[in-house]
């Protein structure tokens, strides 16, 4: 068993296969997950996991070289200001709800958390340690 770090073996093996530009899906529990793309389910209650816990994690795993957001997020507050603190040193896009939901077609993965305020979702694009 892992001492430490991300637990979850589906997210661990992701990541691990993660190359430059690659793109991960942060989802609350309503965002449609694509056909063909692959969904590892957190979603346990409404709440919880939480949207912020889950992109923490990852935050700790991966390189993250840019995160894409809805634009309607800004009408969550709460969300969009978090992730604006936690995310100072990486850089933030903004696209229109139906555009980020084409996007996601293009990710390895969508993980779904359960998250129940509106557009709590994002997308991490990897980076690299060099």
């Amino acid at each position: 068993m892992k001492r430490r770090g991300m637990l979850n073996s589906h997210i661990s093996k992701v990541l691990a296969d993660l190359g430059h530009t690659d793109q991960i899906v942060i989802a609350d529990a309503g965002l449609p997950v694509p056909d063909g793309v692959k969904k590892i389910d957190l979603a346990l209650k409404p709440g919880t996991p939480a949207f912020s816990e889950v992109v923490n994690e990852l935050l700790q795993e991966m390189v993250v070289e840019r995160v894409t957001l809805a634009n309607e997020i800004e009408g969550n507050q709460k969300v969009h200001d978090w992730i604006k603190q936690e995310l100072q040193e990486i850089e933030l896009s903004y696209v229109a709800h139906e555009a980020f939901k084409e996007q996601t077609q293009q990710a390895k993965v969508v993980i779904r958390t359960g998250e129940t305020t509106p557009y709590a979702n994002c997308i991490l694009h990897s980076g690299v340690i060099f």
